[in-house]
């Protein structure tokens, strides 16, 4: 399905998000054949099950996706197993995200690729989430009780996709008087400190080695690009000749 371009003659087209019911018929066939693609990320079938119906429940018309609507929306759906494969499950994180990117590479690869980091914000009104602070939220352009997470996305003229995140752990969290706040969110106990920019650095590091992404250019915001951010990313980049910086106040390199 080709989508229709919201800016034609440019070097890189945006497509519209207005979906008609034509436009996703075999939309579950679909879903389930790119849910397949993972089955080796998970040592059982009952979680790879409770994998395909949070897909499923995620694509729902649900205002709140949390575990129980979601279940009850899906046919067969399963509260307890759902509920236990987001708190409990284990699979393969590594090979999932292996697997994720060579798709991508496959259906929108270019030489010319662009990978972009920045940040978002997440509302929490508990205290109960990993991360959960007081601190500056993205979407609200405020402070607020937030957990804020550091995203790679991939672009090239065929399309774009999120490649990569990591939550941000703000420092009080690893302080003593979060001791027991760590434990029942299970943060894991070699865990330190890492700032936003180090973040994005270890996600470059990490699909740069991987190597099935191709890409020219990278870019991100100012937080990301004053001169000690900016460095930390460069020596990540020189790890291959084709990768360029274009951060605000930097020049490329080769």
């Amino acid at each position: 399905m080709l989508p229709a371009c919201r800016t034609e003659g440019d070097g890189f087209a945006i497509p519209t998000f207005d979906v008609l019911p034509s436009d996703v018929e075999g939309f579950m066939d679909e879903l389930r054949t790119f849910q397949s693609a993972f089955h080796d990320c998970f040592a059982r079938r009952e979680p790879r099950e409770h994998f395909f119906d949070y897909l499923v429940g995620q694509f729902s018309p649900l205002e709140r996706k949390s575990i129980e609507p979601m279940a009850l929306e899906v046919t067969g759906g399963n509260i307890r197993g759902m509920q236990r494969l987001i708190s409990d499950g284990v699979w393969d994180e590594d090979q999932m995200r292996w697997t994720y990117h060579h798709l991508v590479a496959e259906e929108m690869g270019a030489d010319d690729g662009v990978l972009i980091f920045d940040e978002t914000g997440f509302v929490k009104k508990g205290a109960d989430s990993a991360g959960v602070a007081r601190q500056y939220c993205g979407p609200l352009g405020k402070v607020e009780n937030c957990q804020v997470g550091v995203f790679a996305g991939y672009a090239t003229r065929h399309g774009y996709a999120l490649v990569d995140q990591r939550l941000f752990l703000p420092e009080v969290w690893l302080s003593e008087a979060y001791g027991a706040r760590r434990r029942k969110c299970q943060v894991p106990d070699e865990l330190t400190f890492r700032s936003k920019p180090q973040l994005a650095a270890a996600m470059l590091k990490g699909i740069v080695a991987e190597g099935l992404l191709p890409l020219r250019y990278i870019v991100a915001d100012c937080l990301y690009g004053n001169k000690h951010n900016l460095e930390n990313l460069r020596r990540n980049a020189y790890t291959v000749s084709t990768v360029h910086l274009d951060i605000p106040g930097a020049r490329s390199t080769s």
